[in-house]
């Protein structure tokens, strides 16, 4: 994973994306390699006790609502320059890639997953367990969930693979029995790397 460049004008703050005037060839921060170390599943814990506090804080300063909306579009821009990382970390961003870096958000049994589908062009799947849920309930904060971890995976997928389409009817955090992922990829040789 590479920091992105980032114009004079652009404010968004990523992991691994440092200022211009950075040597991030001597920075051992430069590259995000925490999910490495510690997984998906702690990462986001951690992630979610710093920010739940932060969001009922600036929350009742500004208005919980213009709050909350902000994090999602900074969380979905993060994940977006992740999927870019994931796709040159993984050598491609075809099914079978991401399928591969599905072992990410599967360890420690934080998913339990069962694949209904992979073609060349299709991944299909569905969730019956999720830890990332079940953390988020036991830290009263199942509405943020949906911002912290759901919403990162369609925006994940437009970063791994501009030309793919994620398809996600049903998420156990809404309430469901499963989460349904159908990702549509385009025809091999037209891959957006």
């Amino acid at each position: 994973m590479s920091p992105r460049s980032k114009s004079e004008n652009d404010s968004t703050h990523t992991p691994g994306n440092l200022p211009e005037d950075r040597d991030d060839r001597l920075n051992p921060y430069a590259i995000d390699r925490i999910t490495e170390k510690i997984g998906v599943l702690t990462r986001r814990e951690t992630e979610a006790r710093i920010l739940i506090p932060v969001i009922e804080s600036l929350g009742e300063a500004l208005g919980r609502d213009r709050v909350v909306e902000i994090v999602s579009q900074t969380i979905m821009g993060i994940a977006r320059d992740q999927g870019r990382e994931l796709a040159a970390a993984m050598g491609g961003n075809t099914p079978d890639h991401f399928r591969e870096a599905l072992k990410f958000w599967t360890r420690d049994n934080a998913l339990e997953i069962k694949v209904d589908e992979i073609s060349d062009t299709r991944l299909k799947f569905r969730v019956t367990r999720c830890r990332y849920a079940e953390m988020y309930r036991a830290l009263g904060a199942a509405g943020l969930g949906q911002v912290f971890s759901c919403n990162r995976d369609g925006a994940l997928m437009e970063g791994f693979n501009p030309g793919a389409r994620m398809i996600r009817p049903a998420t156990i955090m809404a309430g469901n029995d499963c989460c349904e992922f159908d990702y549509q990829f385009p025809e091999p040789g037209q891959e957006n790397i």
